[in-house]
């Protein structure tokens, strides 16, 4: 069940994803929050960074990491906009992370409830609580929004014959 605060700190990652969409990356944004402060922000930056591991989550983490001084991100709540994948999932398990809230399912990727449980999976030695689908029609729609404009985008490039 999500809070207002949930909501709040969501609509944070909502911006980051809207910042993503303006850089023609998928948009996914990120917010680590400890002690009701942000304290990482991450977007999606795969394509700007060519780096396969610059997920809107781990940037987000990593952020978190430096600015706490430490890897062990106990007491940390992950607010993503988009389920994670199973990379990121793994992540925020490893990070000690005690608490995700994400938007959209994503039934192609995810590894959070959609294709996987990584993050609540006894199996492991670390899990954490989970919040779906905060906000998610919102973010749904901003990432249907954006692989609409390009699919767009592609249909006129052939359309013009400036196609590769």
């Amino acid at each position: 069940m999500s809070s207002p605060v949930d909501e709040r700190f969501l609509r944070l990652a909502l911006d980051e994803a809207r910042k993503a969409a303006e850089e023609d990356e998928v948009p996914v944004g990120a917010i680590a929050v400890f002690d009701g402060k942000v304290v990482g922000v991450g977007r999606n930056a795969r394509e700007r960074e060519a780096d396969p591991l610059a997920h809107a989550e781990l940037l987000a983490l990593s952020s978190a990491a430096k600015n706490l001084g430490r890897w062990r991100l106990s007491g940390v709540t992950l607010y993503v906009t988009l389920e994670p994948c199973a990379m990121c999932a793994g992540a925020l398990v490893n990070a000690r992370v005690d608490r995700l809230v994400y938007g959209a399912r994503d039934p192609k990727a995810g590894a959070v409830e959609s294709l996987y449980t990584i993050c609540t999976d006894p199996r492991l030695n670390h899990r954490l609580e989970v919040t779906g689908g905060v906000l998610a029609e919102e973010a749904g729609d901003l990432l249907r929004n954006f692989f609409q404009g390009k699919r767009r985008k592609e249909r006129e490039l052939r359309r013009d014959g400036r196609a590769g």
